[in-house]
């Protein structure tokens, strides 16, 4: 399978050094140096994954994150950018990015983090099931007997990912290498909020408590 990337980059040389390094490593590549222009071909290219700076001319990339996270909630976002202070990566995360990678970048650092975004959406036709949750991967639903749970991308990627390991104890670490991809930037305490607002949503007003935490190891889901 060719997976197709659009960049998003105002940089022009910068650009076509994504371009030909994704090219070269057996992406289709289409690009995109705005935010309109990037919008318009996410909707008629239909990507597998977007590379998005946020410096961008005419809508910001915070802004075309935050959209295209309303439109397709499962599509992959890696921002690409000099943004590199811990407010900014919190930022670009908080907007829905799935990953952030901070210019100056390794080129097999940025091809790894692309892969493992891909690899992620793999089980996009998963149904997981535990006692009266249900998750579906495909139409990217979350209901709890019966009655639909609205969550984030991250809180939804964290629920899937939780529910794909029943019964298995995961690390604070293994929940922040597999979701956030172990960004430097980030600290294993942004586990236990996120386990938070899942519990809010998942398991209040429940007598039956599905997320349990497990002292000095991290967090299971279980029936």
């Amino acid at each position: 399978m060719v997976y197709k990337v659009l960049v998003v980059e105002d940089d022009n040389d910068l650009l076509n050094f994504l371009k030909y390094l994704l090219l070269d490593n057996g992406y289709s590549v289409h690009t995109a140096s705005d935010g309109a222009a990037a919008l318009k071909l996410a909707k008629q290219l239909e990507p597998d994954l977007i590379v998005l700076d946020l410096g961008l001319p005419n809508i910001t990339g915070e802004t075309v994150c935050v959209e295209i996270k309303k439109r397709y909630p499962s599509l992959p976002v890696v921002i690409l950018t000099g943004k590199d202070s811990p407010s900014d990566v919190a930022q670009g995360l908080n907007v829905g990015a799935d990953d952030y990678v901070s210019k100056p970048f390794e080129a097999q650092v940025l091809l790894a983090r692309i892969k493992a975004r891909l690899r992620n959406g793999q089980d996009t036709n998963t149904v997981f099931k535990i006692d009266d949750l249900e998750l579906n991967n495909k139409t990217l639903e979350v209901k709890r007997a019966g009655k639909k749970i609205d969550l984030t991308p991250k809180e939804f990627h964290l629920l899937a990912y939780l529910m794909s390991n029943k019964g298995r104890i995961l690390t604070r670490e293994m929940i922040l290498t597999r979701i956030w991809l172990y960004a430097p930037e980030i600290e294993t305490r942004v586990i236990d909020v996120y386990i938070g607002y899942l519990r809010k949503k998942v398991d209040s007003g429940f007598d039956k408590q599905l997320l349990h935490s497990v002292r000095g190891f991290g967090y299971v889901i279980k029936d």
